[in-house]
């Protein structure tokens, strides 16, 4: 796969001309999005330089921990997946929000799907202005610019051999691979010592920069290489960890900043794995490891605008049941030694780390991947005690240490973070608590689930809002109706001869403020009841299914449909009764100012101050 001419379309110009149609936008997003999958390191020259080193630089990947990940055949980017995906991620909890709750990528998944190591040492260090000395220390290449930490991928990838990886007119997928292994056996140095060092570091660093981290366009980062000096050590580090906090980070840009810069297959496979009912991968090869080995994508003809929307309406009527949370159970671990050992890292909240980037993985959002329910928990916020939460920090272009920068959080990745425990009996208030958080935001597609599980969940979300809303603006029909009375005592009592007209306007607009308070108020106890009368029946239907089990009826799925559309009315109804409030609000303000000028009632200026055209 060769690199890609389109790595400088000026994305930002583009989406600012067609900002107003989101069309346009969702084209324009799945075009560049493809061209960046392609335009990363292809597979192929990296199987080439691997299968050009000899015996011995291979087994000194193995003893290192990349050997797995290495043997991994390369996927075809499913592209409407990974954007359908990446739009549903939340910034504040670091998870995919879908209609039956939080779904996180976490580090067993890592482990399973890539054969990479999630245990020991975080991925962290001193990053530095310049890596002049540094490179050509241990890599043997010349930098031409003194203060730039990148170099352009091609001059890396030809000092291993493979100055040229394109396909030639009418050469074959065996007769390309042969010649570029060919070139790099041809390049790399067959004799232990300082030159076979300086080739595994320039392909260490390929591998990490490229494909592990997946960063953008063509040149390399070395901000890794001081990891790389003694080699001994490399394999002591967690790259799987850093791969997961790279693809949070990833998958935490605006949704405006199209394409990715994380090694894609890891979402994909995990998305075959958790959601086999999308139909998106086809098996094969039963019992390889890492999982990737079983994987293939199934290839969709239709346009990839297409692709997208009807994946966005597939994820939002997957039924409940269909989702895998704990796909692993039966899995031979004794044939995947890098699972056990990363295990005491799974089923906890921790932070990753890679270098500037350091995120939270929030497993105790996702207990059922531990067999457990889930239970009500707080749902983490942007409101934290450090400096830009969850996502890269500021500093890669200037020296600093990261392990005294973030010590807080290499303390709790040193410590295995904090384990999740559930004593939750089910799902149910977990499920109330995700309607009232998120509401109708975990849909983006053209239609509507009909899972009746998740309908009363979504039933009594808008229920409890609305109690709330009732309960507020209870409370202001009171006190509206409180200071109207006073405000009748007070003009009955005055001894003047004289009505003021001022005190009459603000008698006349809180009588009016009041009234239609009082009117919103009935519409809401009126939504009440209907809903109340709603969440019933759906959990009668519920049981009716449970117990007949039998599919619903086309009659029944009309009639969810209208409840879903009246749920929406009804929400649209809250709206306005939230106006009414805010209407009464200025009612109150209007009383307010009237009752601090009390004293001097006969001046004019309060008839000026009190005048309202409506």
């Amino acid at each position: 796969m060769s690199p890609s001419e389109g790595d400088n379309i000026p994305v930002a110009t583009f989406t600012e001309c067609c900002s107003t149609d989101p069309l346009l936008i969702l084209v324009f997003s799945v075009i560049v999005l493809q061209s960046e999958l392609r335009s990363q390191l292809g597979w192929s020259v990296v199987r080439a330089i691997y299968q050009g080193f000899l015996d011995f630089q291979r087994t000194r990947l193995e003893e290192i921990g990349f050997g797995p990940f290495l043997r991994l055949d390369e996927l075809t980017p499913d592209v409407a997946l990974i954007q359908a995906l990446k739009e549903r991620w939340d910034l504040e909890c670091h998870a995919f929000l879908l209609p039956w709750g939080h779904m996180i990528p976490t580090l067993e998944d890592v482990a399973r799907i890539t054969g990479l190591r999630v245990d020991g040492q975080a991925v962290t260090g001193v990053t530095y202005t310049s890596y002049q000395e540094m490179v050509e220390r241990l890599l043997g290449l010349e930098v031409t610019r003194e203060r730039s930490s990148l170099v352009p991928r091609t001059r890396l990838q030809a000092s291993l051999g493979v100055a040229d990886a394109c396909h030639q007119t009418g050469e074959g997928q065996v007769e390309y691979m042969a010649r570029l292994t060919a070139d790099a056996r041809a390049a790399l140095a067959e004799e232990e010592g300082a030159a076979t060092d300086r080739d595994l570091r320039r392909f260490l660093i390929l591998v990490i920069e490229k494909l592990i981290l997946g960063t953008r366009g063509d040149p390399v980062s070395y901000r890794c290489l001081p990891l790389l000096e003694d080699l001994t050590q490399v394999g002591s580090y967690a790259w799987g960890a850093a791969l997961l906090a790279h693809l949070f980070d990833s998958l935490g840009t605006s949704s405006r900043e199209t394409g990715v810069a994380w090694f894609f297959p890891l979402l994909q496979v995990w998305a075959y794995c958790h959601l086999p009912s999308l139909g998106r991968g086809v098996p094969r090869r039963h019992g390889a490891v890492p999982l990737l080995q079983r994987w293939r994508f199934c290839r969709d003809e239709r346009s990839l605008r297409r692709q997208v929307t009807l994946f966005h309406d597939a994820l939002d009527t997957v039924p409940f049941g269909h989702v895998q949370w704990t796909p692993y159970i039966g899995e031979d671990n004794a044939t995947q030694p890098w699972v056990e050992r990363g295990r005491p890292y799974f089923g906890r909240d921790i932070w990753l780390h890679c270098f500037n980037t350091v995120v939270p993985v929030h497993h105790r959002l996702v207990a059922r991947t531990l067999g457990l329910h889930q239970a009500v928990v707080e749902f983490p916020t942007r409101q934290r005690s450090w400096e830009r939460p969850g996502r890269s920090f500021r500093g890669i272009q200037q020296v600093t240490d990261w392990t005294v920068r973030v010590r807080e959080q290499l303390d709790d990745w040193e410590r295995r973070g904090k384990e999740v425990v559930s004593e939750a009996a089910s799902d149910e208030d977990y499920f109330r608590a995700y309607a009232r958080k998120y509401g109708a935001q975990v849909y983006k597609g053209s239609r509507r689930p009909l899972d009746p599980k998740g309908r009363i969940s979504s039933l009594e979300g808008i229920l409890h809002s609305t109690i709330q809303q009732r309960d507020n603006l209870q409370a202001v029909v009171d006190q509206l109706r409180a200071e109207l009375d006073r405000a009748q005592q007070m003009v009955g009592g005055a001894s003047s001869s004289r009505e003021d007209p001022g005190r009459s306007v603000l008698e006349v607009q809180l009588a009016a403020a009041a009234a239609r308070a009082e009117d919103a108020l009935a519409q809401l106890r009126e939504q009440e009841q209907e809903l109340r009368t709603a969440l019933a029946r759906m959990t009668m239907l519920e049981a009716d299914m449970a117990e007949l089990r039998l599919r619903p009826e086309a009659v029944e799925v009309a009639r969810w449909c209208q409840e879903a559309e009246a749920a929406a009315r009804w929400q649209q109804e809250a709206a306005e009764a939230t106006r009414w409030r805010q209407e009464a609000e200025e009612a109150a303000r209007l009383r307010a100012e009237v009752g601090t000028s009390a004293p001097s009632w006969g001046r004019r200026g309060i008839a000026a101050t009190c005048c309202d055209p409506r």
